[in-house]
């Protein structure tokens, strides 16, 4: 015989849950009052096969956070009792509000049924729901009934059976909030699981929730002065960044959650949550306008950013080089010290090319965190999400895509805002392919050298449009294969919408300008480094007569490993329609893509400022074709992205291996394909 069950009934007040109650225990009732007050408790029995089930019909509560004697019996019997299941009994007509109980009862780990009662009222009210989806956004079973009716009890018994007797293999959803809201809650949690008498009976993870809500309850549970000062101080950071106390960003999460929820799975609801957040949601997630609006927002930013951002890379830039020549000026006039050469040439000009874009980066995260802060960034999401399904990931793998095309680094750092693994290692191994900042002034080099007035603009445009599509496709790969399986549901959290405090603002900015400083920057001076071994040594002693300075400088990088590395790769490169000259260049450009057009400029003898542009372009259009061109571009979008990338990936991904494959696995597809191009184009007898 299967063993009993008690299963508690919860639910907000004036759900239909007593007369659900009635409708599975007919007669068989009785009433007394909860231990120590005078609330009224009710249970009945009801039997479901051969099995015995005890429902006890808790008092109508909206939250677990106790403000009444009737929410506070409830919760204290869904923590203390343990019933073996807890059917959350929902005004399907109301959803939304109903939720909120729902989403609490996950927190706390409860083994959870939603019975979506009044789902005739709700029908006559002109709301779907699509209930598997629905379910499997939530985590847990949903059955529909009418309680004064009976309809949906024989679903929802054997539902009730199906979680009593498998509790694992379904456990609620858990959820994650901000990242300051999260260090606060696993930081708390960790200090609750030390505690013994505390970590047998509770929820650690749920009371450090309750603890941050201000929870008087929770604080006399926790009776512990250190624990209590640190709720204090985590409370008073999360207000100085947020602007609300946390009781407020908690709640805002969970009605994001529920919202994003109903998005996704509730159609034609009438049920309205903050007035002011949906009239601004029918207008930036129109099927119409959402897009242009988002786009123009995007437009702005990125405008902003390199507007505000051109004078301090400026400054950046002059200091650099004051920089370099003041250490310059402590040797002698023509000095070949080995030393000064490194300083100068490797250490400063490195670590400088990368900080010149600081500003920028700066800006970018500034511009992100207030649209992400104020809500809009998870509606852009939102409106992404359908077609980034098509290709197998998550709307929310637009935004670091989005990112990427400023740089690819922080767009790997931003793939955090993704719940799983899966979804996290595709969006970054495809990430390269979005044309970043970097490969601009490769672009700029090639296309008016090669081509006239008219068709710039186009050929820029299918540079851009190569890498999206390739991006599309090798993302639809990689689900298809490496990475395949179902996608997990997720919900699309709609926050409702806020203006965001400077500090919370700025703290977004500088952590993750930081972590780019940190982690690209010390890499950056390390490949720097290792770029100026390789341009520099073995010298060559003695050069034919009659070169100039700018010749002896060309000749001698040929003399250099780097320069031997070019010529040694040129076979394997004439295929592409490169020579020894461009993939010297190559080397370079792993450390940074932009290195690129300098390492060229120094090969053909020509100085990469801007005076001397124009002469590196007459030559490159002497020494190459149109296609030749046009390949060099293809090549540089697809192949191996560059150092920093590579190390972001290995870091972020916590295995140096899908860096490789990244790494590799685009090189050989920017090999094949810019093969393909320029064995096709001289079959056809084209320049382009």
């Amino acid at each position: 015989m299967s063993r009993p069950l008690v299963v508690a009934l919860a639910g907000n007040p004036n759900s239909g849950k007593t007369s659900l109650f009635n409708a599975l225990t007919g007669a068989r009732q009785h009433v007394g009052n909860y231990p120590g007050v005078t609330v009224e408790k009710r249970e009945g029995r009801c039997r479901h096969g051969v099995r015995e089930i005890t429902f006890v019909d808790l008092p109508g509560a909206y939250s677990l956070t106790a403000y009444s004697p009737e929410e506070l019996a409830a919760r204290h019997f869904l923590i203390e009792e343990r019933p073996d299941v807890v059917v959350d009994v929902v005004d399907a007509s109301n959803l939304e509000r109903n939720l909120y109980l729902a989403v609490q009862l996950m927190e706390l780990g409860a083994p959870l049924v939603l019975a979506f009662n009044m789902s005739d009222r709700a029908r006559a009210r002109g709301i779907e729901f699509d209930l598997a989806r629905l379910s499997e956004l939530l985590g847990v079973p949903i059955i529909q009934t009418v309680g004064h009716q009976g309809r949906g009890l024989r679903e929802l018994l054997e539902s009730i059976a199906a979680v009593a007797d498998h509790p694992a293999r379904r456990p609620p959803r858990r959820f994650e909030y901000d990242a300051e809201l999260n260090d606060a809650v696993d930081a708390l949690e960790r200090r609750l699981a030390e505690r013994a008498d505390l970590a047998r009976r509770y929820n650690a993870r749920w009371l450090a929730l309750k603890l941050l809500e201000n929870d008087a309850e929770a604080q006399k549970l926790a009776n512990e002065p250190a624990i209590l000062e640190e709720v204090r101080r985590r409370a008073r950071e999360i207000e100085r960044i947020r602007g609300m106390p946390p009781e407020q960003v908690i709640a805002d999460h969970r009605y994001g959650f529920i919202s994003g929820a109903c998005q996704e799975a509730v159609h034609a609801t009438t049920e309205i949550r903050h007035t002011m957040s949906d009239t601004i949601d029918s207008i930036v997630t129109h099927r119409a306008l959402g897009l242009p609006i988002f786009l123009g927002l995007m437009y702005a930013v990125f405008l902003l950013t390199f507007t505000l951002g051109e004078p301090p890379m400026a400054w950046i830039e002059r200091g650099v080089e004051a920089l370099g020549a003041r250490v310059n000026g402590f040797w002698p006039a023509g000095s070949a010290s080995p030393l000064r050469s490194l300083l100068v040439d490797g250490i400063i000009a490195g670590v400088g090319g990368v900080l010149v874009f600081l500003p920028n980066i700066l800006l970018l995260f500034l511009a992100i965190a207030f649209l992400e802060d104020t809500g809009y960034m998870a509606r852009a999401a939102f409106l992404m999400d359908r077609l980034m399904h098509k290709i197998g990931l998550h709307g929310k793998s637009f935004i670091p895509m989005l990112i990427g095309f400023g740089c690819t680094v922080p767009g790997i750092m931003a793939t955090r805002v993704l719940e799983t693994r899966r979804d996290r290692l595709t969006t970054m191994l495809v990430l390269p392919l979005m044309s970043c900042g970097a490969r601009l002034p490769i672009y700029m080099l090639i296309i008016p050298a090669f081509f006239p007035e008219r068709w710039r603009a186009p050929i820029l445009w299918i540079i851009y449009l190569v890498g999206i599509g390739l991006a599309i496709g090798l993302a639809r790969l990689l689900r298809a294969t490496v990475f395949r399986g179902e996608s997990m549901p997720f919900v699309m959290e709609l926050p409702p919408y806020h203006m965001p405090t400077w500090r919370g603002m700025l703290r977004h900015m500088w952590m993750r300008g930081g972590l780019y400083i940190r982690k690209a920057g010390t890499l950056i001076l390390g490949i720097s480094i290792v770029m100026w071994a390789l341009t520099s040594y073995p010298k060559l002693d003695r050069f034919p007569d009659g070169l100039s300075g700018a010749a002896r400088q060309a000749e001698g990088l040929a003399h250099t490993a780097a320069g031997r590395i070019g010529q040694a790769i040129e076979p394997v490169l004439r295929p592409l329609g490169f020579d020894w000259r461009i993939g010297t260049a190559m080397i370079g450009a792993f450390a940074a893509k932009e290195v690129f057009v300098a390492q060229l400029g120094i090969v053909y003898s020509v100085g990469s400022d801007e005076e001397n542009v124009e002469p590196l372009r007459e030559a490159l259009a002497r020494h190459y074709t149109p296609l030749t061109g046009f390949c060099i571009m293809l090549f540089m979008l697809i192949a191996m992205p560059c150092m920093a990338t590579f190390a972001v990936v290995g870091r972020e991904s916590g295995s140096w291996k899908w860096a490789v494959l990244q790494s590799g696995s685009l090189t050989i597809l920017a090999y094949v394909i810019t093969g393909l191009v320029y064995q096709g184009g001289r079959l056809l007898g084209i320049g382009l």
